[in-house]
């Protein structure tokens, strides 16, 4: 196993837990909401979101995750001296033990950075891709049935929608090449692993997504009994949920760096495990895996500098193309919620999703027209087509012919007292993966590669449809829709989002910024503000249950079909104001957590 330093553009290069937990002296915020449901699409919530959100504001730095141990571990490496990464690497680890629907060990995940001027050197924004990948001998009709439909069952239920896992080598070469230096690998492992062999109490979100996971958990005995009690039911609450076998996984990796997961008897277990579900891996694939430092995707709007994630996440991409057509309209006029500016974004929603259907992929197999669908003359040309008072059908909309260049998902927000700051998000797919634990590793792994168009215009699990661009093929690395971006004003954070939600995740972050930065909303009230999502296919506008009845009857007056659906994101933000560093964590998400110092 290598961890490369390559990328689509120029290289880049740059260089007793528990208790101590409890004294922090930290500024904390616990609020709770409905779950989320939207990482597992066969059990959405349609509980109403959050119409208030309590900001919580710190002189220092501040972490928000979506689960309260991880963000309190984050907290105690930036007092400790650690810069954003560390933490970042800290909570990745944390939350695999913690959030075992999304955190993960056997997934994988994009994390956007941004390293603040110092020590004479220029400020820094990279992008590591530690996304999964295909094994190497995929082909294109691997989810096919024998008459050559997709077969959902293949990619969501079986060991084919197992990619290699991404998730240890992303945080390792993270640590290596941006940390601080003031921190081990073993040391940021450490709280990690402490908390997978003391237990932690099942509540909240956890006890929940257990319950909605259990069918799923129970095909496999070595997920079982982790997860389950011996009658078969959950762990409830008043239950601890110790992970003894994941807490020497990660011992393994803490002393053994990211060889003990790719190369040693982890990897064994991990590849008899798949193989046995029916994936096609083999102990090569996970030896050859590489994180990869990438250029991010950037662009601009209204003054301020928007940093994300290039393929293979759709994420960063549509992001930009869609605030470029939204920045062509007066910001007089697009200065507040109304229907007529939701009816605007819902249908440069329809056109960005359109062309990813048609054009996007993973980069290093197909090529992907980046900076013509992030031009501002293609966004011109597509703000052309968009009649202000009607609805276009999603019919009559086609991918534009941009200028050609010469579920269960978690994301954490970090910024740290010398303004450095991390977007991570990562992923097992659906909640808890494909629901296998591998052997006696204490490790879920993944249903990823079902993010691959199996077909052209086959659906996956979250709707999404994709072509040839984005059809499975040898090592390739799906098509994401993760989102993790840091938006800068004079080359400084001046927010950090992103979003678990599948097809839903991109308009979210669309949302929290445009509600930041148009209609100057403060954090906590962009991240609480109802949604709204339209993916071109199927055609219809998905709103949370908040969205005001009036606002529906308008948009359905323009012609919009609406449609009142689950909660969309848990989108845990961070504003860096004048008062102090602010998070707000979006209880969309039973259990999120902002905290600081």
């Amino acid at each position: 196993m290598t961890t490369r330093m390559t990328s689509i553009g120029p290289r880049l290069t740059r260089r007793g837990f528990v208790a101590s937990l409890a004294a922090l002296g930290t500024t904390l915020a616990l609020a709770f909401a409905p779950p989320l449901g939207l990482a597992q699409p066969t059990a959405p919530s349609t509980a109403a979101p959050p119409t208030h959100i309590v900001p919580v504001t710190a002189p220092h730095g501040m972490v928000v995750t979506q689960e309260a141990h991880a963000t309190r571990v984050g907290v105690d490496i930036l007092q400790r001296g650690g810069n954003a990464v560390d933490a970042a690497v800290a909570v990745g680890f944390a939350l695999a033990v913690t959030l075992p629907k999304a955190g993960n060990l056997g997934g994988g995940g994009f994390m956007v950075v941004h390293l603040s001027a110092h020590d004479a050197q220029p400020a820094t924004d990279v992008a590591i891709d530690f996304r999964e990948a295909a094994p190497h001998d995929t082909h294109a009709d691997v989810f096919l049935d024998r008459n050559g439909e997709a077969d959902p069952d293949k990619s969501r239920n079986s060991g084919l929608g197992i990619g290699v896992p991404g998730s240890v080598a992303g945080l390792t070469l993270a640590l290596e090449h941006f940390g601080s230096g003031k921190f081990t690998l073993a040391e940021l492992i450490a709280p990690a692993i402490a908390l997978a062999r003391d237990g932690i109490p099942v509540e909240a979100d956890l006890l929940d997504s257990l319950q909605h996971a259990q069918s799923r958990l129970a095909r496999y005995p070595s997920s079982a009994k982790i997860f389950l009690k011996a009658d078969g039911t959950p762990l409830g609450t008043h239950d601890i949920l110790v992970q003894t076998d994941l807490a020497d996984s990660l011992d393994a990796i803490a002393h053994e760096g990211p060889r003990a997961f790719y190369v040693g008897p982890i990897a064994d277990e991990i590849v008899a495990a798949a193989r046995a579900a029916g994936s096609h891996i083999v102990r090569g694939d996970l030896e050859k895996y590489d994180a990869i430092v990438r250029e991010p995707v950037r662009g601009t709007y209204r003054g301020y500098e928007v940093v994300s994630m290039p393929p293979p996440s759709s994420g960063g991409v549509h992001l930009i193309e869609m605030l470029n057509i939204l920045e062509g309209f007066s910001p007089h006029e697009f200065a507040s919620p109304s229907p007529a500016n939701l009816h605007l974004m819902i249908e440069a929603m329809k056109l960005a999703y359109a062309d990813r259907a048609e054009y996007m992929g993973d980069s290093d197999a197909v090529d992907v027209p980046i900076q013509g669908l992030i031009a501002k003359s293609y966004a011109d040309r597509l703000r052309a087509t968009i009649d202000r008072h009607k609805a276009r059908p999603a019919r009559d909309i086609r991918a534009g012919e941009p200028p050609r260049e010469g579920n269960d998902t978690t994301h954490v927000s970090i910024v740290d007292a010398r303004g450095n700051a991390v977007a991570m998000t990562t992923s097992l797919n659906l909640n808890y993966g494909v629901g296998l634990v591998a052997g006696s590793t204490g490790i879920l792994l993944n249903d990823t590669l079902d993010d691959f168009a199996a077909a052209p215009g086959a659906p996956n699990a979250f709707g999404l449809t994709g072509g040839t661009a984005n059809a499975p093929g040898p090592s390739k690395r799906p098509l994401s829709s993760m989102t993790p971006t840091i938006v800068l004003e004079d080359g400084a954070p001046a927010f950090v989002t992103g979003s678990p939600g599948g097809s839903r995740i991109i308009t979210t972050v669309l949302q929290v910024l445009v509600n930041a930065i148009d209609f100057r909303k403060p954090i906590a009230e962009a991240v609480a503000a109802p949604r709204v999502h339209h993916q071109w296919q199927p055609d219809e506008v998905v709103v949370e249950r908040t969205l005001p009845a009036a606002t529906i009857r308008a948009l359905e007056a323009r012609g919009h079909r609406v449609h009142v659906g689950p909660t969309s994101g848990s989108a845990n933000s961070i504003a860096v104001t004048a008062a102090g560093v602010v998070g707000a964590a979006d209880i969309r998400a039973k259990g999120a957590f902002a905290a600081g110092y």
